[in-house]
């Protein structure tokens, strides 16, 4: 579970560095199939992953609106922020806390169950999924996009210290 939390944070922070070299007209572009531009979507995968953590350490659910973070400095340093929290989760994740009950109350009312590990697959194939967006977006505007590829991320020497 936390090489692939780690790959997530390792291929975000390509994406980063692949924004620098795009004019933020085209980060704010809608994009059809995604939640908006390149940049919002990168700053609903932050939103996601960091609110399904906080559900699951039964803190308050992130709540702010992409309109106060319109550009890319904006989304790093909140990226930045929230990382030190979720990998802190993360980190301390094991084997016991796969089969955890998570509770949570719909706008509806109603109530739905979730095991903790579904939750962590959940926030990794999410991430995955929008950078597989802006892989394709990058590609509409003429530029290669950031390479996906688990193998040579020097993963395993990442979390020998860990």
């Amino acid at each position: 579970m936390q090489t692939l939390f780690h790959y997530n944070w390792k291929v975000r922070e390509d994406w980063y560095k692949w924004c620098e070299e795009i004019p933020l007209e085209e980060l704010l572009r809608i994009r059809t199939g995604g939640v908006g531009g390149i940049l919002q979507t990168l700053f609903h995968i932050i939103d996601v992953e960091c609110s399904w953590i906080r559900f699951l350490q039964d803190k308050d659910d992130f709540q702010e609106d992409f309109e106060e973070y319109k550009s890319l400095e904006k989304v790093r340093e909140l990226d930045k922020v929230f990382k030190k929290e979720v990998e802190a989760f993360v980190l301390s994740w094991e084997g016991s806390k796969e089969n955890n009950i998570l509770q949570v109350t719909q706008r509806d009312g109603s109530i739905e169950t979730f095991l903790w590990g579904e939750v962590m697959r959940h926030v990794i194939a999410h991430e995955i999924h929008h950078i597989g967006q802006i892989s394709v977006w990058s590609r509409e505007i003429g530029k290669v996009p950031v390479t996906a590829n688990l193998i040579g991320r020097d993963l395993a020497k990442t979390l020998s210290k860990f």
